[in-house]
C-alpha cells in the first residue's frame, strides 16, 4: 500500500469527525506520548507480548505522527531520509557495527 494513501484516510478520518480543532501540535505530540507508553505496556512484564495488541499501539502512535507532521507541514520520507543520513555520519559501519555504544562513545 501507498504511504500517501495511507497518509490521506488518517487525515480523512480525523476531518470526518471535526477533530481536527483538536489536533494541535502541542496535543498531538501528547498523543504520541501516551499511545508509546501504551505500546510500552505490551512488554511490561514479560518478553511475550500479545501482537495484536502491540500492532494496535504501534497504528496508534504512527497515526499521530501522521497528523503531527501534516499539522507542521513535515513530509515524513524527507524527515526520516535527513535523519538517516545524519545516523550515517554519527554511527559510521566501521565504528558502530555489532555495538550499541552511543556516537559519542565510539
Amino acid at each position: 500500500m501507498n504511504f500517501e494513501l495511507v497518509k490521506k484516510e488518517v487525515i480523512k478520518f480525523t476531518k470526518d469527525r471535526d477533530w481536527d480543532q483538536f489536533h494541535t501540535p502541542e496535543n498531538l505530540a501528547k498523543s504520541i506520548s501516551i499511545e508509546a507508553g501504551e505500546l510500552l505496556e505490551c512488554f511490561q512484564w514479560s518478553p511475550e507480548y500479545d501482537e495484536q495488541a502491540a500492532k494496535e499501539e504501534i497504528a496508534d502512535v504512527m497515526n499521530y505522527c501522521i497528523l503531527l507532521a501534516d499539522k507542521m507541514g513535515i513530509s515524513i520520507e524527507d524527515a526520516i531520509m535527513e535523519k538517516i543520513q545524519q545516523n550515517n555520519k554519527k554511527y559510521p559501519i566501521d565504528k558502530s557495527y555489532g555495538s550499541s555504544k552511543k556516537y559519542n562513545k565510539l
